[in-house]
């Protein structure tokens, strides 16, 4: 072998190493590529600023290996009892849902939507019905499942939440699903800039009811009624709902975001680059740059809001897991 020969075959031997180890690592980077599937179940207070996006966008930030897959089932106005009655606890059960539950499910919707007191059963109808056409292709196995509640949580163990929510955590449960009580707080958002703080007492109590049922369930939540508290006590001037509109704003959306990342992934969303929300609902549903009290619909917030946002969603949620593991 000549001297050239010699020199050549350590140098290819390298390469090849090297093109290995290349190889070899962009197959582990890809081997870690995580996907989380996460259904929200809920009414508006899901669907106002499209917040599901918002959590992916922040979920996603926080977490670049993550494709975060959000899928809704929103009613406006209804309650967990109403969607156990609509059908929605088969998009819970997905992966093992079988076509003749479904079929049973659109027969009754169907009898349900001669009614016309029954407003939500014909959309729910066409829901399920599309679902059955598509059966096959769309059993989802869920990671997470986030349970939105409602006026109908403020009795505490005593209330329809607490009745339905097992119900559904039930069906998560068995297929290995996390769940997430994502705990709404309309009484107590305010609309004006608050001069003295809050009265704490009604606010911790929902929260203690919050922790306890999340405690039976062995599950977790996103507090929004400390979270609103601890905003309303920190930061006075901002408002967490419209003047013309009963809905969370842009602020408690934010924070309603920063609290469900914490609530997914137990940790702070403190740094997190996601700086702006925009709402749905435009000034009399006609000037689609203004939200319903005339104010731009997107509101990007300043380096400091975002701080202090992030910082009180997380506050709150570590708050709250001391309520629910006493």
């Amino acid at each position: 072998m000549s001297n050239r020969s010699r020199r050549i075959v350590p140098l290819l031997f390298v390469l090849s190493l090297f093109l290995f180890n290349e190889t070899n690592s962009t197959t582990q980077a890809a081997d870690k590529k995580e996907t989380l599937n996460v259904l929200f179940i809920g009414n508006s207070y899901t669907a106002r600023h499209k917040l599901a996006q918002v959590v992916k966008k922040m979920a996603e930030a926080g977490n670049p290996s993550l494709t975060f897959n959000p899928t809704t089932v929103i009613y406006g106005g209804r309650r967990l009892v109403d969607h156990w009655n609509l059908g929605t606890q088969n998009y819970v059960k997905l992966h093992a849902l079988t076509r003749a539950e479904q079929e049973q499910t659109v027969a009754a919707l169907e009898k349900s939507s001669q009614d016309p007191k029954n407003r939500y059963a014909k959309g729910a109808l066409s829901r399920h019905r599309k679902l059955l056409k598509d059966f096959e292709t769309q059993r989802t196995k869920w990671d997470v499942v986030i349970l939105q509640s409602y006026r109908d949580d403020l009795n505490g163990k005593e209330s329809l939440y607490a009745e339905y929510a097992p119900r559904f955590v039930a069906l998560a449960k068995a297929q290995n699903a996390r769940v997430i009580l994502y705990e709404t707080t309309p009484t107590t958002q305010n609309a004006r800039p608050l001069k003295t703080p809050p009265d704490p007492k009604a606010v911790l109590k929902k929260a203690g009811e919050i922790a306890a049922l999340a405690k039976q369930l062995d599950i977790t939540a996103a507090p929004m009624s400390l979270v609103g508290l601890n905003c309303q006590t920190e930061r006075p001037d901002f408002t967490l709902r419209f003047v013309n509109d009963a809905h969370l704003n842009q602020t408690m959306a934010y924070l309603t975001a920063c609290t469900l990342y914490a609530a997914l992934f137990d940790r702070s969303p403190e740094g997190l680059p996601v700086s702006s929300i925009t709402d749905i609902r435009f000034l009399d549903n006609k000037d689609r740059t203004k939200d319903r009290d005339g104010k731009p619909i997107t509101t990007t917030f300043s380096k400091t809001d975002c701080t202090d946002l992030q910082r009180i969603a997380w506050k709150s949620y570590q708050q709250f897991k001391k309520l629910r593991d006493k």
